[in-house]
């Protein structure tokens, strides 16, 4: 593979203005996690900036790669803080990172492909939709200005439709027509226009905003161990794990290096892991990997990972300023409905994208069973429950997918 030199003797000040850059193309997807699932927003910032420089610690700082809010995680962090409450959400969030170590020894002792082995495309595609399928609700009633269970309006109706429309729309057209750096952030747009339409609709107060301090310690949320979330959260971890070694990839093809030999996948897994472990203890969401960030090192043709060393202490010391983080809390709920009604079907089509580039073929009975099974189990809502220990959702559909994919015979060649 054609090495492409890393720019080590950049100024810092240069360093430093190119961290910037990559927290602001990262920010709006960084937020948006917490801002749909109700956490806070200053602990994912912190989770993403601590979690990265623990990331560079483990792969000796040689990969370039930021550490986000995971939206894998959006749909069961909001179904979990309703079932079992956030410091039971927490800790089965941290305990998600022994997945990432747990593949990271497989991949250590047997390579990279026992991880394909028993998660294959036609096991990972249809979790992945489930995902982003799971909760269409909450983003539909959210548009409509209502609580994400539809119970009470919040904002009435028309109203509520516009801003949404305006939030989707604006995201639709920056994602589909805009050209270079814009491109890269059409989320951040999207919010930014709804919550200007949501001010001079008058949906947005500011007393919040003028009463918060400009620096504060963030609430730190102290997690609680329930068996029960814990294993409801394990298996969403499938989905962002295998994203994780497409992003390695990824990034070695934009660099020209391959980082699956040096610093080794089992170290970027570990790196990933260890940044999800922190998030959870201190209250944030899980991170991992992002995609826009290698499309913004593509853009710009700067590879050093130093740079992901600044974004990452940019995003900490934002984690401290009250007044910013009230601002975020003040966006209204139509505007993030309609973000979200676009972000959950985004994560479907991802899991659909999984089929076709694999060539799934859904007219082989056992790939037909498999995707049939955990499309009908996971968006009917299907619960077993084993003596007061509940398996549902995300969690169900990867282990019935995982048994089926094992206990299934393949075809014959030429039956």
């Amino acid at each position: 593979m054609r090495e492409i030199p890393i720019q080590s003797a950049e100024p810092l000040w240069r360093q430093a203005i190119s961290g910037a850059q990559i927290l602001f193309v990262a920010f709006g997807a960084l937020v948006l996690v917490p801002l749909l699932t109700g956490l806070n927003p200053s602990l994912a910032l912190l989770g993403a900036g601590a979690g990265t420089l623990l990331f560079q610690l483990i792969t000796r700082r040689q990969v370039p790669i930021f550490l986000g809010s995971s939206f894998a995680f959006i749909a069961p962090i909001i179904f979990s803080i309703q079932t079992w409450g956030i410091p039971a959400t927490m800790g089965a969030l941290a305990c998600v990172s022994l997945m990432y170590f747990v593949f990271a020894g497989l991949v250590w002792r047997h390579g990279a492909e026992i991880v394909h082995r028993y998660m294959p495309p036609v096991v990972v595609g249809p979790i992945i939709m489930i995902i982003g399928l799971s909760l269409a609700a909450v983003g539909v009633n959210m548009a409509m200005g209502r609580s994400g269970d539809g119970k009470i309006e919040l904002v009435p109706y028309a109203i509520a439709l516009t801003v949404a429309g305006i939030s989707f729309g604006t995201t639709v057209l920056v994602a589909v027509f805009a050209r270079g750096f814009l491109r890269l952030v059409p989320i951040l747009c999207g919010v930014g226009a709804g919550y200007v339409a949501a001010i001079l609709f008058g949906l947005v107060d500011f007393a919040a905003v003028g009463a918060a301090p400009w620096f504060v310690l963030p609430q730190f949320v102290t997690p609680s161990f329930e068996l029960a979330a814990i294993l409801f959260m394990l298996p969403v971890a499938l989905a962002p794990a295998i994203e994780h070694v497409g992003d390695v990839l990824a990034i070695g093809g934009v660099t020209g290096k391959d980082y699956t030999e040096k610093p080794g996948l089992h170290r970027t897994l570990a790196g990933d892991g260890a940044g999800v472990l922190f998030a959870g203890l201190v209250g944030g969401p899980p991170i991992t990997t992002y995609s826009e960030v290698t499309g913004a090192l593509t853009l710009t043709k700067n590879y050093n990972p130093a740079i992901m060393t600044w974004a990452a202490v940019f995003a900490v010391i934002l984690a401290f300023f009250g007044k910013f983080n009230a601002l975020l809390a003040s966006i209204p709920v139509p505007v993030m409905g309609g973000i979200m009604m676009l972000m959950f079907g985004s994560v479907a089509a991802v899991g659909l994208n999984t089929l076709i580039k694999a060539r799934v073929d859904l007219e082989e009975p056992r790939n037909l069973v498999i995707v049939s099974s955990v499309l009908v189990m996971g968006i009917g809502g299907l619960a077993l429950n084993f003596d007061g220990l509940t398996l549902q959702g995300v969690s169900l559909c990867g282990v019935v997918a995982v048994l089926l994919n094992v206990i299934l015979p393949r075809a014959r060649a030429g039956a």
